[in-house]
């Protein structure tokens, strides 16, 4: 099968496209022909900083759609011949990928299988650290950072669907404009205003935050009591300083999380819960995925130079026809 390699620690030109055997899947995986790949900030910082040892094959990619083609003796559930789109802990720039069945959810009604690739690694970084260490509720008031990303584009559809008031913050005129289109919520030009002067009063519930850096005081700051800080990267700085009374006189939590290293139950267990509440909401069009632009697999260096831009809105994707 052809898949891309990264052939060392560097930029877009270390990925290298070449031919490899096909993955075997284990007793508890399926393969899948792929269909289509999503690419993710999480495939960028592995491309820059890992090295493979020796004849290691790295290939990135966390989401992947397409064909079930082979089963594990011990899969149950799934059948060759079904159609899904899955969260991988790699492998995904690839004409086939090993996956865990559980991991595997059908696709969406109304979704095509394209679209789809860039639905799981989305959706579950969502309802895992929203809705599962957050815990917002109906009612509540949700802040996503980056709100043309693809979490933030998911993450918003999903908390509006959901009954929750939106605020987003984005850094163009153009970015804000398409954000109004989709109707949603209040959105903040950082660039232009400062969002905690913004937002001083509105006494946010639950913030996710993928910046880092000096946001980390200010977000604390415009929480509601007992609100919550989750953090998912920390693009402008993984470092911050904070004054602790302001988490302890409001009765803060600050905690986050990387979706990549979970263990397989847990993706198992975000996977059964997406199903359940999530996938309703494509089926009556609440939400759908946005796809910003594809790229066939050969050129998935040009899709990275695309995503370390910065000017894309939602996801970019990796075809393999």
């Amino acid at each position: 099968m052809k898949a891309i390699h990264i052939s060392k620690a560097g930029g877009p030109e270390v990925l290298e496209l070449r031919e490899v055997p096909n993955p075997i899947p284990e007793n508890s995986q399926v393969l899948i022909k792929v269909k289509a790949a999503g690419v993710n900030r999480s495939d960028v910082i592995t491309r820059s900083r890992t090295n493979p040892e020796g004849n290691a094959f790295l290939i990135p990619g966390l989401e992947v759609s397409g064909e079930i083609v082979a089963i594990g003796s011990d899969v149950k559930d799934k059948k060759i011949g079904d159609t899904v789109c899955a969260l991988i802990a790699s492998g995904g720039y690839a004409e086939y990928v090993v996956a865990e069945s559980s991991h595997c959810l059908p696709i969406p009604e109304g979704i095509n299988v394209v679209d789809a690739a860039g639905i799981p690694e989305t959706v579950f970084t969502i309802w895992f650290n929203i809705f599962h260490l957050a815990k917002l509720k109906r009612g509540e008031k949700l802040l996503i950072h980056g709100g043309t990303s693809g979490i933030g584009t998911t993450g918003l559809q999903i908390a509006k669907a959901l009954g929750c008031e939106i605020f987003t913050t984005a850094g163009s005129d153009d970015k804000v404009a398409f954000l109004n289109k989709m109707q949603l919520g209040k959105v903040i030009n950082y660039k232009e205003n400062a969002f905690e002067d913004v937002l001083k009063d509105e006494k946010i519930d639950v913030i996710l935050d993928m910046v880092g850096g000096d946001y980390t005081q200010k977000n604390l700051e415009i929480l509601n009591k007992k609100g919550r800080l989750v953090y998912i990267n920390g693009m402008k700085s993984m470092t911050a300083t904070i004054d602790l009374s302001t988490i302890m006189s409001k009765n803060l939590v600050l905690t986050g999380s990387f979706l990549k290293p979970q263990t397989e139950a847990v993706k198992a267990e975000i996977a059964k819960e997406v199903e359940k509440n999530i996938w309703p909401l494509f089926k009556s069009k609440d939400i759908y995925p946005v796809i910003y632009k594809t790229f066939p697999l050969s050129e998935a260096a040009d899709a990275h130079r695309l995503m370390e831009d910065g000017k894309h809105i939602g996801k970019i994707l990796l075809t393999m026809d």
